[in-house]
């Protein structure tokens, strides 16, 4: 970072607390109060081990003080940044724009629909589209529930049961995602604009309680789907129902980092061989 950082102080000579705390709370202060906002990078570890006067070794202490707190993520190659979350829920939209900054983008989403997964991309292709983002390959997996099968959700809420009715609807919504995201996709691919495209959705019948994204194998964002009751029109008529509402749910974030011992490395590895276990067990291919 090449902005003056006076913001982040000195160490007290004075102060009983160890330098890795003090740098710990000088870091934390600057977060908490915006002079690091929500996504900036922090100085590198060199930086801040030239600035405090110690050793890299009681930087990355620090460091790790601030990542167990959940205050920054390690994203590997690139250094440490603010977690999105202590200023609201991440948003998608801009992590899938610096994934395509990549020359190969890949990504896996699980859960009920993919809608939000088709209006992110939307934004994002169109700057492939106009020449603003060039990756050389996409490859994206989309593994959804078949809303043909019996499932516990969506439900008629006044039998607490499956209703066909309720899964048609349920089915034109997923299907309406799924086939957008194909669409969206593979379009680049016919126009020339991308050397390689490749869309997968496959199907499992078990009901979608979660919302999984993983970003070229290296960040995933989860969130979990509330279970509302509401009002809908179902062939004409009003019908209460148990319905998934992902909409605007807080997405949890986490990225491998340089320590293979990390939250954040666990969590995504876990995330792909639990993906990879699922598409390549019980799933099966989508008939769009």
């Amino acid at each position: 970072m090449s902005e003056n950082l006076d913001f982040l102080g000195q160490l007290d000579p004075d102060d009983p607390k160890q330098a890795s705390q003090q740098i710990a709370n000088k870091l934390r202060a600057a977060i908490l109060t915006r002079r690091l906002a929500p996504g900036d990078k922090l100085p590198s570890q060199p930086e801040l081990a030239t600035r405090y006067g110690v050793a890299r070794e009681t930087v990355k202490r620090a460091l790790d003080l601030l990542r167990t707190e959940r205050l920054i993520v390690s994203r590997q190659g690139s250094g440490a940044f603010v977690r999105a979350q202590t200023q609201r829920a991440v948003e998608l939209r801009p992590h899938i724009e610096a994934a395509f900054e990549r020359p190969h983008v890949t990504i896996d989403f699980a859960g009920f629909s993919g809608e939000t997964l088709r209006d992110a991309l939307a934004e994002t292709l169109d700057k492939v589209r106009v020449g603003r983002l060039a990756p050389e390959t996409i490859a994206v997996r989309v593994l959804i529930s078949d809303m043909t099968a019996p499932m516990a959700l969506p439900a008629r809420a006044e039998t607490q049961s499956d209703d066909p009715a309720v899964r048609e609807r349920a089915e034109r919504i997923t299907r309406r995602a799924a086939d957008g995201i194909i669409d969206q996709v593979t379009e680049l691919g016919d126009l020339g604009l991308i050397r390689s495209t490749t869309v997968e959705v496959r199907m499992h019948r078990a009901s979608p309680l979660f919302k999984l994204y993983i970003l070229n194998s290296e960040e995933v964002f989860y969130g979990f789907y509330p279970v509302t009751e509401r009002t809908v029109s179902i062939k004409g008529e009003p019908m209460a129902i148990y319905d998934l509402m992902g909409k605007d749910v807080p997405l949890f974030h986490y990225a491998v980092t340089d320590d293979d011992t990390s939250h954040g490395t666990q969590f995504v590895e876990a995330s792909r061989q639990w993906f990879d276990s699922v598409w390549s067990t019980i799933a099966y291919r989508y008939d769009a």
